[in-house]
């Protein structure tokens, strides 16, 4: 079954990471809108909790994960959070090494995590089918599909990910996105870098359980 997606918080963060894709390049690219909508009534899972930062590191007990932050990282968390929509989509975190409105014509590393309601995608059962609306915005923002979606691994969790390259004047800019279904919502931890090892770096900073240490 094919998933559709709504125009709401997913469009949103993919906005901004395709922002700071653009002054990279030194240029603006019109953002791609979904073509289908829904109308239907569902149920609204709780509320997730916003998580809190201490010490460099981001911790979410609702979902039960925790994310070292690289030291230096711009965080752009609040100003995603004026995107979301109450009980249907959060911005958890989001950084950058730089300032997204930099104009350096080099990849910007970013990290973002975000939720979105079930719901908010009928039909979708499984952390493999978001891959579909994902990629299909993720492609139409320029980027190729590398790997994917497979089993990934972190820690005890078993999440899906799926890999992305996008080439930016002389680099290849490397985005990997991790997906898991937790407590009614879709949770998405992107994750974009000038190299994969650096991508894999910054991997390496989520965990789940027991609280991550700063680096």
């Amino acid at each position: 079954m094919k998933v559709r997606f709504r125009q709401g918080f997913f469009l949103f963060w993919a906005v901004l990471v395709l922002l700071q894709c653009a002054h990279a390049q030194g240029a603006s690219k019109p953002v791609p809108k979904p073509s289908a909508k829904t109308s239907a009534k569902s149920h609204t899972p709780a509320a997730p909790d916003a998580g809190s930062i201490a010490g460099g590191v981001y911790h979410n007990s609702f979902f039960g994960f925790s994310y070292a932050i690289p030291y230096g990282w711009v965080d752009r968390t609040q100003e995603m959070q004026e995107g979301s929509e109450s009980g249907k989509s959060m911005a958890l975190l989001s950084l950058f090494e730089r300032p997204p409105e930099a104009t350096e014509g080099n990849v910007n590393p970013a990290v973002v995590i975000a939720a979105e309601s079930v719901d908010s995608y009928p039909g979708l059962t499984s952390a493999v089918q978001y891959f579909g609306p994902l990629t299909e915005v993720t492609l139409e923002g320029g980027f190729e599909v590398a790997s994917g979606p497979d089993d990934f691994t972190v820690g005890s969790k078993q999440l899906q990910r799926g890999d992305y390259t996008k080439k930016v004047g002389t680099q290849t800019m490397y985005q990997a996105s991790l997906v898991t279904l937790a407590k009614g919502y879709v949770v998405s931890f992107t994750f974009i870098g000038a190299t994969k090892d650096e991508v894999d770096r910054l991997i390496e900073n989520l965990s789940f359980g027991a609280k991550k240490s700063a680096k």
